[in-house]
């Protein structure tokens, strides 16, 4: 049952309105970019960039003081017996200035860095997973990010001290029937003089129930005097109209905010608009670029913390005579928490630097940290739960009340699931990689894949992408990879030797884009059908990008004096289990089950193997699978509850 609110678009339609949210142009130089097109160019990434000094005193200084909060002043296991972040908490985090971390000081904020609000979100996330959330929701997707980059100076003044200081901040876009695909965007923005009338259900409003500020995506109708489409306003959510109309509650996150907004006749002022009409998908997507670099910090924070764990109990639990850490099924294990948290540190790490820095263009880098590092995460978790074993599964609540320390590892597990469908689901993440990694094909080519071009356009089209495949293809035969003393700076007397790890991604690379241009060769407009091959595709790459952080981080720590030779280890070690994977994913590009996969969902969707299904019985209650999301008057109590 599909909600009647929703609006019903083509899949051309819904094409277009994702393509005009991109960002069109490259002005800055991208690794991730050049990397998919077998350019593997390390000189845009080492020598490693270094933040500046008054920076980093700024970062440390909040990080001591937010340090000792949360170890004094955050109760984990209340927030998730009790599936609420008290208060108090939330004020005292006011008081510390965690609501501007990335708010210029002249608006009342801290000011800091993307490296050093990453570190933060971490260390908050360590400690409870939901006030990360919070936080994050807040300041990387929230008011402050959208009028930092797009909003006017009235706006700005308006907002950010109120932002900074004492209110919170939510985004909503998605509804009960429109996720990853915004042209069927059902909330409307009629404009009405000097105001916008706001009509709509927003469902999974993050920071929703307790927030004083939204950032509402709306349509506007197309009319005299008005472009329409897609945009983005800033709401006071005690407006007249707008109600909480629930607290959902999850698998993980227990203490998350998230909610069911309803407006009915909102009306915004027109001053509050972010951006002009029909800018919102791009505002999101630009906000997006660095607010995604959120979720993977957070999923560093649980690596370090489940390597912690991993250590102490694989050191303290014997089996057949001696630490369970000396078993090689497990000791593989502890290997693989141990060189992917270096890994995700130093993928975090760079693309944050790189954002500080504003050189390099890193919407790519962003994704691909946001993808891997949730994907990862997650792994990171399920492994240690099998460390642990039983008492993994078990609660800490459990495990305390039976007198064995209270490890949070199966809730560690809960909290990170969610980081693969947040900001951009794996699947989705895939799919925008995959359209970014061949921008520069289709740019040249895409007119001849175009059904709708015309022969002359294609004609055209014919000459210009023979030009630059005539440049192009020639150097992906060859390359410094081949050459045996290539990327030496990486082979340190006394240190594992990277060097041959760089020469194997600077080699893969260009295999990547051979691949690349065979499939679109081979499959040309039905290349964006083929959802398996594009995956493998950015899984390759953010393997490729990954190795290369890690050596540029090993050789950065190195070269400082700061345990070199441990994270020239741990690089190595992940560079050793990063290639098995890459060839496997190699291997799998061109033999797979996707073509047998597809007959099977065939059947599956027509029934034809719904006789499988017999013999259980379906502990689900009643309902249609989409409430209806109709806009009118609220039918429930407002469950509304700013913080103060």
């Amino acid at each position: 049952m599909t909600a009647p609110s929703a609006r019903s678009v083509s899949e051309r339609e819904a094409r277009q309105v994702a393509e005009a949210a991109r960002e069109q142009d490259w002005r800055k130089p991208s690794f991730a970019k050049e990397l998919f097109l077998g350019r593997f160019r390390l000189d845009l990434i080492h020598p490693h960039p270094m933040p500046d000094p008054e920076a980093v005193d700024r970062g440390e200084e909040f990080l001591t003081k937010l340090h000792a909060f949360c170890e004094t002043e955050i109760d984990g296991a209340r927030i998730e017996r009790e599936a609420k972040i008290p208060d108090e908490t939330i004020n005292g985090l006011k008081e510390l200035g965690a609501l501007g971390m990335k708010i210029d000081t002249k608006y009342g904020g801290l000011g800091l860095t993307q490296v050093y609000y990453n570190k933060a979100l971490a260390l908050v996330g360590s400690a409870n997973p939901a006030l990360g959330a919070l936080l994050s929701a807040h300041q990387s997707i929230g008011v402050p990010q959208p009028l930092k980059t797009f909003g006017t100076q009235e706006q700005k003044d308006a907002f950010l001290p109120r932002c900074a200081r004492t209110d919170i901040s939510a985004f909503l876009l998605t509804e009960p029937d429109v996720g990853s695909d915004p042209a069927r965007l059902a909330t409307t923005a009629v404009p009405d003089g000097d105001t916008y009338v706001l009509d709509g259900v927003k469902l999974w409003t993050t920071n929703g129930v307790v927030a004083d500020l939204l950032v509402v995506m709306a349509r506007v109708p197309k009319s005299e005097g008005h472009k329409g489409g897609i945009t983005a306003f800033v709401v006071e959510a005690a407006a007249e109209g707008v109600t909480v109309e629930r607290r959902n509650a999850f698998m993980g996150l227990r203490g998350i905010e998230n909610g069911v907004t309803r407006f009915h006749r909102v009306r915004v002022p027109a001053a509050h608009r972010i951006g002009p009409e029909g800018a919102g998908l791009k505002i999101a997507l630009t906000t997006l670029n660095t607010g995604r670099l959120s979720l993977p910090a957070m999923c560093v924070g649980a690596g370090k913390w489940a390597l912690k764990i991993a250590r102490e109990w694989s050191v303290a639990r014997e089996q057949w005579g001696k630490p369970i850490a000396k078993h090689e099924a497990v000791g593989a294990k502890i290997s693989f928490i141990a060189a992917t948290t270096f890994a995700l540190e130093a993928v975090v790490d760079l693309s944050s630097q790189m954002a500080d820095e504003d050189r390099n263009d890193i919407r790519i880098e962003a994704a691909l940290a946001k993808l891997y590092g949730s994907e990862m995460g997650c792994l990171i978790a399920d492994e240690l739960i099998q460390i642990r074993g039983g008492r993994g599964f078990e609660t800490a609540a459990s495990l305390a009340a039976r007198g064995e320390r209270a490890v949070p590892a199966e809730q560690l597990l809960r909290d990170l699931r969610i980081n693969r469908i947040f900001e951009g689901s794996t699947e989705i993440m895939h799919l925008l990689i995959a359209r970014e990694a061949v921008d520069a094909h289709l740019s040249v080519a895409g007119d001849l894949i175009d059904p709708d071009t015309s022969l002359g356009d294609k004609g055209r089209a014919a000459a210009k992408a023979g030009a630059f495949y005539a440049r192009w293809l020639p150097k992906l035969v060859a390359g410094p990879g081949q050459l045996p003393n290539s990327y030496a700076e990486f082979a340190p007397s006394g240190h594992r030797d990277l060097s041959g790890h760089l020469r194997y991604t600077e080699r893969a690379a260009r295999k990547l884009a051979r691949s690349t241009f065979y499939a679109m060769s081979r499959w040309q407009g039905r290349m964006e059908t083929k959802q398996g091959f594009l995956g493998r595709i950015v899984d390759i790459g953010a393997e490729l990008f990954a190795m290369s952080a890690a050596c540029v981080r090993a050789e950065l720590l190195r070269t400082q004096g700061d345990h070199g030779a441990e994270a020239y280890q741990l690089a190595d070690a992940f560079c050793e289990q990063s290639r098995v994977r890459v060839d496997e994913l190699f291997g799998r590009l061109w033999t797979n089950t996707d073509d047998t996969d597809r007959k099977v969902v065939s059947g599956v969707m027509s029934g034809t193997y719904a006789w499988l299904e017999s013999g259980v019985i379906d502990p689900s209650g009643d309902g249609p699978w989409i409430a209806d999301a109709t806009p009118g008057p609220a039918r429930t109590d407002n469950l509304h509850r700013p913080i103060r």
